[in-house]
């Protein structure tokens, strides 16, 4: 059904040119219900709260109401799925409702889990609730944490059941919104094709939504090395691990994307792998950097034939690239010299923060714990299963933050008290298949500030205990 809504969209993305994506509306479920809405984030979007709840917007938010103005779409992309070339993959179970402009910028509202689409490949179009508050909850975490990512406008409950991992699953939508859904995927599916008049449309359509500054494909190309230089010095800086980094999952808008397998560090190490798929550890937490990396340049070699005489072109796509690594070192620097107390670190303070890193893997140390010990002023050498570790380092530390100002405030404003952990999120989700809420409400309330003080919510800063370890994370389709 379509009907009057207060939702001003537009649709820049669907007014390019038809072989860009393919026409689908969402796919009706049998009783939508809903499970969410996120009040602050309508109303920076300029829909009322109270819309979303009612019927029209419970049935908005799970696909069985198309608001006016809306033309619906599944974008087409393609990509490199753990370095293996897939020529087409494309929105196989979301569907791009619309955009809407704010003064803040040009908004997408897309549904995920809204039924199959003509890029779904052979797959049910479909989510059960487990991802779909998974990346709920982990993607507004992200926002109160201050980090680029897509946000969660509300969720809902379809009134159906899908199998899953032999089991039966209770069906969800989730309504999520970024800047942009183009990806570097988006690029490589026009590039692969050799159709360099959409990547030049393309390219004019992502400088005018997400680079106005720009004014050519290398001005993109380095502004999006810049955005993904500080979008993965972010993660780092916060232990998260985003668990399947394909080029068709990395936003050419700086935000993090497509919350998967994606897990928060408990226990630390540069190793750590989460994501059920990720067998071999290419996309480990220390591996990030790289990844992205190596994902920038396949950007790069899709922007090549729009940089003029193609000699020049690759020499200055390759200078573009080769900016990555200090820019994203030098954000690492910064972030990480906060979070010991350093304001502003200087690369004389590397070894201070690496020799920290290094004795919170060998003594396993819970990354976030570690440095909230430090920003309290307690004894970070308690959460390593050996203090010794530490001996060494604390007096060279202390000696350090002589020379600073006020380190406990600039530990305070970069290290969060709580964070998204494993066993919290599980719970939440296995409580919300069963109906119960409650859990999920809670923790939401608990990382909405998650560098502030909040008593009430102490036990949502620790660590899981042997038994609720969470060790592998899965992907939602």
């Amino acid at each position: 059904m379509t009907a009057s809504h207060p939702i001003p969209f537009t649709n820049s993305y669907a007014n390019l040119p038809e072989r860009f994506f393919a026409p689908q509306a969402p796919t009706p479920v049998s009783a939508p219900a809903l499970i969410a809405v996120n009040d602050a984030l309508a109303r920076q979007l300029g829909i009322a709260p109270d819309f979303l709840r009612s019927p029209e917007g419970v049935a908005m938010l799970a696909g069985n109401h198309l608001p006016e103005g809306a033309q619906p779409i599944a974008q087409a992309y393609a990509g490199h799925q753990f370095g293996g070339w897939v020529p087409q993959l494309g929105d196989g179970r979301a569907v791009l409702l619309g955009e809407v402009t704010t003064p803040q910028g040009s908004y997408d509202i897309q549904l995920k889990g809204a039924g199959p689409t003509p890029f779904s490949r052979r797959g049910d179009g479909r989510a059960w609730v487990g991802p779909v508050l998974r990346e709920y909850v982990v993607s507004e975490a992200m926002a109160a944490l201050g980090l680029p990512t897509t946000r969660a406008l509300g969720a809902a409950y379809t009134g159906d059941t899908l199998l899953r991992d032999m089991k039966r699953r209770r069906g969800a939508v989730l309504a999520r919104v970024a800047r942009s859904h183009v990806r570097v995927g988006t690029f490589q599916y026009f590039a692969a094709r050799g159709d360099v008049e959409a990547l030049q449309i393309l390219t004019d359509h992502v400088i005018a939504k997400l680079y106005p500054d720009c004014e050519n494909a290398l001005d993109l190309l380095q502004a999006v090395v810049a955005a993904q230089a500080r979008l993965i010095a972010g993660w780092m800086s916060l232990g998260f691990i985003h668990g399947v980094m394909n080029t068709d999952n990395m936003a050419v808008s700086g935000e993090t994307i497509d919350y998967g397998p994606c897990a928060f560090s408990d226990i630390y190490h540069p190793e750590m792998v989460f994501s059920s798929i990720d067998q071999y550890g290419r996309y480990a937490y220390g591996a990030q950097p790289q990844v992205a990396l190596w994902n920038l340049a396949q950007f790069a070699t899709c922007l090549v034939p729009l940089m003029g005489p193609q000699e020049a072109a690759v020499e200055q796509a390759t200078a573009a690239i080769n900016t990555f690594t200090p820019l994203y070192q030098a954000e690492w620097l910064g972030r990480f010299g906060r979070k010991i107390g350093i304001a502003e670190a200087q690369p004389e303070d590397l070894p201070l923060i690496q020799d920290f890193l290094t004795a919170l893997a060998q003594g396993q140390g819970d990354f976030t714990r570690s440095f909230t010990a430090l920003r309290r002023g307690e004894d970070a050498a308690q959460e390593l299963s050996d203090p010794a570790l530490l001996e060494t380092w604390t007096p060279r530390w202390q000696t350090r933050l002589a020379q600073e100002a006020d380190p406990q405030g600039v530990m305070a404003a970069a290290n969060p008290l709580r964070i998204p952990r494993n066993h919290r999120v599980e719970a939440a989700i296995m409580a919300a298949e069963d109906g119960d809420l409650t859990p999920f409400e809670t923790l939401m309330k608990a990382l909405a500030q998650p560098y502030g003080e909040a008593p009430e919510f102490a036990a949502f800063e620790a660590a899981p205990a042997l038994s609720e370890r969470v060790i592998r994370t899965f992907c939602g389709t």
